[in-house]
């Protein structure tokens, strides 16, 4: 696949998949195997689908807006903003409409518009701090 057919890839996984709570969208964006860094999202589909579900349960309105995206050979880099309410209790934090705000990072191999492989940075401590969990 072409450059441009990887970053539409990388577009329409965030898209579909986060924006549109599409959960047919895991399916097609990820092989079953995908390897992954993000310890709580695990590796392969399913454990991407059950982390899904809980974020998507607990903030209902999850947007994830791109605000860069590189690529290069079968790998693209999108630069994020994760934005959403607080509506159902995730972490042991109830559910009481507080705005969380996000910046992230997502490597990811795309071979065939499947991502194979994902390496993730994003602000994990802003995002706990935001929910209450440190000081």
């Amino acid at each position: 696949m072409s450059i441009e057919s990887n970053k539409q890839a990388a577009r329409d996984f965030f898209d579909q998949i986060w924006n549109q709570k599409d959960e047919s969208a895991i399916d097609r964006f990820l092989i079953e195997d995908a390897q992954g860094n993000d310890a709580d999202f695990g590796s392969g589909r399913e454990p991407f689908r059950r982390q899904w579900k809980e974020w998507v349960a607990a903030f209902p309105d999850l947007h994830f807006e791109i605000v860069d995206l590189i690529a290069e050979g079968d790998k693209v880099l999108t630069r994020w903003v994760l934005t959403g309410t607080l509506q159902g209790e995730y972490l042991g934090v109830k559910p009481d409409g507080r705005k969380i705000r996000v910046e992230g990072m997502s490597l990811d191999r795309i071979v065939g518009g499947q991502v194979v492989e994902g390496c993730d940075g994003w602000d994990n401590y802003g995002f706990r701090k935001q929910l209450g969990l440190v000081e």
